[in-house]
């Protein structure tokens, strides 16, 4: 029997220059660059992996002009979230249900033992969304090929040690996450304030958008074991905090326990 699974295991962020982001992410958190995947390049892309636990932090920037990574940059004026990444079992019935429901998928992907579906922003609203399978990939210290065959070797875990969700932002909220949830066939709830989505290890949380950047990624939620070092650090770049936030490429990291 096939197990069924559904997490978000990557959250993909856009940055006009790439190692600059990195530098911050890596200092701030207390993580590594796990794997560069030189597949990006026929998007005109470059890109980096850290591993938060056992889930991914991927930052992709522009090679040359004219990359769907460099539109996005300009609708949003600038750094910010990009793309939510799930993992599950293999793919057939995800292709059969986002058909049925009338999603389309944008760019299939598949490369050995790995196979995933991007699927059209048009038809999901707040972020690209895109759900992948990696083959023997259930246990998550099993492999999970976006992150390379090492992945494991880079794992930090002295500040941080996992993503616990993520926050997307739209003019209507309630329809998003209705919309997520009917996608991903999770039910969408409202708990105080805020809808949300919960998959198996994390809540997408929907808000209104109040900063001008429209529909996107707004925040990810992060497990902390050091908050503290997480907040000096970020005061020592220069970078915009709070008590319980620090925000680096544009998207707010809020800092769970």
């Amino acid at each position: 029997m096939t197990t069924t699974y559904l997490r978000l295991r990557q959250i993909c962020l856009v940055a006009r220059e790439l190692e600059p982001v990195v530098d911050d992410l890596c200092a701030v958190f207390g993580v590594k660059v796990c794997h560069r995947d030189p597949e990006v390049g026929q998007f005109g892309l470059h890109n980096a992996l850290m591993p938060f636990g056992s889930s991914f932090l991927e930052v992709v920037a522009p090679q040359r002009d004219g990359t769907a990574a460099g539109r996005y940059l300009e609708r949003r004026q600038g750094d910010g979230g990009y793309m939510a990444i799930l993992d599950s079992e293999a793919l057939p019935r995800w292709r059969s249900h986002v058909a049925a429901i009338g999603v389309r998928i944008a760019a299939p992907l598949a490369l050995g033992d790995y196979e995933g579906m991007q699927l059209h922003p048009r038809d999901t609203g707040g972020a690209l969304l895109e759900i992948n399978s990696t083959l023997n990939g259930a246990s998550l210290e099993g492999p999970y090929w976006p992150a390379g065959p090492h992945w494991r070797d880079a794992v930090a875990t002295d500040r941080v040690s996992g993503i616990a969700g993520a926050v997307l932002q739209g003019d209507d909220p309630a329809a998003l996450a209705r919309k997520w949830g009917e996608i991903l066939q999770r039910p969408a709830t409202q708990e105080q304030a805020d809808w949300q989505v919960q998959v198996d290890n994390a809540t997408l949380r929907f808000v209104n958008a109040t900063d001008g950047r429209g529909e996107g990624l707004a925040a990810v939620t992060v497990r902390t074991r050091d908050a503290d070092a997480i907040r000096a650090t970020a005061k020592a770049r220069g970078l915009s905090h709070d008590a319980s936030s620090v925000t680096v490429c544009g998207v707010r990291f809020e800092l769970a326990s």
